[in-house]
C-alpha cells in the first residue's frame, strides 16, 4: 500500500457516494502507513549513521599556508 504505482485492491468503488466514508478511512489508513514507514526509515538511517560514525576518526584542523 505504501509503494507507488499499486492499484487499489480492496474493492472500494469511489464513484458511489455511500463509499465516501470507506474511502476516507482508506486514505487515513494509507496516511498512517506512510507516517509509520517514514518513521521506520528515519530510525534506520539514524542507526546506520551511528554505526558508521563509530569507525570514523577526527580529522586534524587544516592550516592555511
Amino acid at each position: 500500500m505504501a509503494n507507488y504505482g499499486r492499484e487499489n485492491e480492496n474493492g472500494v468503488d469511489l464513484s458511489r457516494k455511500e463509499n465516501v466514508k470507506k474511502a476516507m478511512e482508506l486514505a487515513e489508513g494509507m496516511r498512517n502507513v506512510q507516517e509509520e514507514a517514514g518513521a521506520a526509515l528515519m530510525r534506520a538511517q539514524e542507526e546506520i549513521k551511528r554505526q558508521v560514525d563509530k569507525g570514523r576518526k577526527k580529522t586534524e584542523a587544516w592550516k592555511v599556508a
